[in-house]
C-alpha cells in the first residue's frame, strides 16, 4: 500500500471520528450545580422525569433540555395599598424563592420558565392588600412583627399552590402618605407642647407648695417666739438685744476706719482743716 492510501485512509477515519464526535456532542447537554432540566419531547411533549446534576444524552432535534435555577434567589416586590383606617400605604416585600424541583414539568406546562414573574407579583399583591387592610396605619408600625408574620404565612400558602418555596419574606420598606404623615409629625409637635405645658402647671404647684410650706414655718416661729416672750417676759428680749450688740461690735473691731471714744471723758482730737 502507498503512503497516498495511508494518508488518504488516516483522512476518512479522521473525518469519521470527527463526524462521529460531532454527533455525540450535539446529543449531549450538562446540568450545573444548583439546576435541574426537564426535557421536552416534539412527540410526546414535556416528560414528567426531571433531570438532575451532570452531563446527559438527549436526542437531538426531537428532544431539547430545559434548564431551571432552582437555588433560592432574592425578589423584591413593591405594592401600594391602603390600611383599615383608609391611609396609603407603600410597602416593599423581600423574597426568597426557588420552585419545587419535582413539579418543575408542571410549572413548565402552565407557566413557562419565568414562572416567577407570572406569579410573584400577582399573589404578593393580593396577600399584602388583604393583610393591610385588617390594620389601622399606627398598628402597621406598632405591631409589625405580627403583620410580618400574617403576611409570611399566607403568602407561603399561595404560593405552595404554583409550586413555589418561599424561603425568607421580610417587610424592607413601610411608608404613609403625606397627609399621614404630617398628621403624625403635628401629633408630635401637641405632644411636646402637652408636655411642656404639664411641666409648667407642675413647677407653679410646686413653688405654691413652697410658698405655703414657708409661710407656715414663719407662723410657728412667730407662734414659738410669742410663746417664749410670753414665758421668758422681758430676759428673753434684753439678751437678743445683747447678741446683736456682741455681733455690731465684732464687725466693727475688724474695720480700721472706725475709733472708739470712751464714754464719759474730754477727748480733744486734732481734725486737720482744708486750708491748714
Amino acid at each position: 500500500m502507498s503512503a497516498a492510501q495511508i494518508f488518504n485512509r488516516i483522512g476518512q477515519v479522521g473525518l469519521g471520528v470527527a463526524l462521529a464526535g460531532g454527533v455525540v456532542n450535539s446529543a449531549l447537554y450538562n446540568v450545573d450545580g444548583g439546576h435541574r432540566a426537564v426535557i421536552f419531547d416534539r412527540f410526546a411533549g414535556i416528560k414528567k422525569q426531571v433531570i438532575g446534576e451532570g452531563t446527559h444524552f438527549f436526542v437531538p432535534w426531537v428532544q431539547r433540555p430545559i434548564i431551571f435555577d432552582v437555588r433560592s434567589r432574592p425578589r423584591n416586590v413593591p405594592v401600594v395599598t391602603g390600611s383599615k383606617d383608609l391611609q396609603n400605604v407603600n410597602i416593599t416585600l423581600r423574597i426568597l424563592f426557588r420552585p419545587v424541583p419535582d413539579q418543575l414539568p408542571k410549572i413548565y406546562t402552565v407557566l413557562g420558565q419565568d414562572y416567577e414573574e407570572r406569579v410573584l407579583p400577582s399573589i404578593t399583591t393580593e396577600v399584602l392588600k388583604a393583610v393591610v387592610a385588617q390594620f389601622d396605619a399606627g398598628e402597621l408600625i406598632t405591631q409589625r412583627d405580627l403583620v410580618s408574620q400574617k403576611v409570611s404565612e399566607d403568602l407561603t400558602e399561595r404560593a405552595s399552590q404554583f409550586g413555589v418555596i418561599l424561603d425568607d419574606i421580610s417587610i424592607t420598606h413601610l411608608t404613609f402618605g403625606r397627609e399621614f404623615t404630617q398628621a403624625v409629625e403635628l401629633k408630635q409637635v401637641a405632644q411636646q407642647d402637652a408636655e411642656k405645658a404639664r411641666f409648667l402647671v407642675e413647677k407653679a404647684e410646686q413653688t405654691k407648695k413652697a410658698t405655703v410650706i414657708s409661710a407656715e414655718g414663719d407662723a410657728q416661729a412667730a407662734i414659738l417666739l410669742a410663746k417664749a416672750f410670753g414665758d421668758a417676759g422681758e430676759g428673753l428680749v434684753e439678751l437678743r438685744r445683747i447678741e446683736a450688740a456682741e455681733d455690731i461690735a465684732y464687725q466693727l473691731s475688724r474695720s480700721r476706719q472706725v475709733a472708739y471714744l470712751p464714754s464719759g471723758q474730754n477727748l480733744l482730737m486734732n481734725v486737720p482743716t482744708p486750708g491748714n
